[in-house]
């Protein structure tokens, strides 16, 4: 493709924001022409403060729109699914956010009909393979950097928000594990060469949010997940952290181990006075993750382009969900479960 690439986006929420920031301002080869949101407010500040001219309410209107190439798809969870359908079904590019779907069955219809409309690009945003301390530990297992790898540990530990403003969302974010482990998941087997999974156990606990109970979820969960081969993962995610968004990840391979992300620092700087000695935490996700949301929308335009393959695939997503739905099994049984 020599021309721009015309893209709209749905959903302008938290992180809707940040990829159209994105998409009009720092992506190359590309223009933000058109977003669909139900919130009034969220489609006037797209105008305003983004250019964007052509506004929808209504989701169907706005996939179906003849003058775009690609959208970028930031909803509810719950809404994956049956959107990218309808986007590949319009012809469009599509990236989604994770998780791709909730259920391993919606995942392996997206998986079909990105099948049939093989000419477009369909992408889930695992943002982590696009930070560069992730790709840097990544080219390091496949150069033979610490051996053969065989277990990884990996967190997802958010900032104590305390007013709780998560539960509003948490009875249809498929639990703890599909909303902060998936990407945890998505890692280890990046990182151990894309095993398949055989068995899960996990148990979690109510540190903060009793709320959670109502609905099966827990505020911190552990969960260990068995491999074919050997290779073993051991995931924690928090909602509860005090200081910070904790986001790490541990290789431990024959020959030497990896360590991403430890300590949660903002930045380089270590600060020593009456109060001791300490460094400044980064806040959430968005913070952590800055660069990796600018360089994961650029390879989803570099694709829609022709310009780049994804090494990322749709069964990716399917096999984080299929794992993670097992893990939420397991919490729910207090037993071992199948993948």
């Amino acid at each position: 493709m020599t021309s721009t690439l015309r893209i709209g986006i749905a959903g302008l929420g938290r992180l809707g924001r940040r990829h159209a920031e994105n998409l009009a301002f720092r992506v190359r080869g590309c223009q933000l022409v058109s977003a669909c949101s139900p919130v009034a407010a969220e489609l006037d500040a797209a105008q305003r403060e983004l250019g964007v001219t052509r506004l929808h309410a209504d989701f169907d209107a706005f996939v179906r729109d003849p003058d775009i190439d690609a959208v970028v798809l930031v909803t509810p969870t719950a809404l994956h699914a049956e959107q990218v359908i309808a986007a590949l079904a319009a012809a469009k590019h599509v990236f989604v956010e994770k998780p791709l779907a909730l259920g391993v069955a919606d995942c392996e219809r997206v998986e079909r009909a990105a099948r049939a409309h093989a000419d477009r690009v369909a992408m889930v945003g695992f943002v982590r393979r696009f930070d560069a301390s992730y790709a840097h530990a990544r080219a390091h297992i496949e150069q033979g950097g610490i051996g053969r790898p065989f277990l990884v540990r990996s967190q997802t530990c958010d900032l104590l928000d305390p007013s709780g403003a998560f539960l509003k969302f948490a009875p249809t974010s498929g639990g703890i594990y599909m909303d902060c482990s998936v990407h945890d998941i998505d890692l280890a087997r990046w990182m151990l060469g894309s095993p398949r999974a055989t068995r899960v156990f996990a148990s979690g606990t109510i540190a903060v949010h009793d709320e959670l109970a109502a609905i099966g979820d827990v505020d911190n969960g552990l969960a260990i997940v068995e491999f074919d081969g050997g290779a073993r993962a051991v995931f924690y995610a928090s909602r509860t952290f005090a200081h910070g968004h904790e986001t790490q990840t541990e290789v431990i391979g024959t020959a030497g181990k990896l360590l991403v992300g430890a300590g949660a620092a903002r930045d380089r700087l270590q600060i020593a006075d009456a109060h001791g000695v300490r460094q400044l935490a980064v806040a959430d996700f968005v913070e952590r993750f800055a660069d990796a949301f600018l360089h994961e929308m650029q390879a989803f335009v570099d694709a829609c382009r022709g310009e780049q393959r994804l090494a990322l695939t749709l069964n990716d997503a399917t096999e984080a969900t299929r794992i993670g739905q097992a893990i939420t099994r397991s919490l729910k049984s207090a037993m071992p479960e199948s993948v």
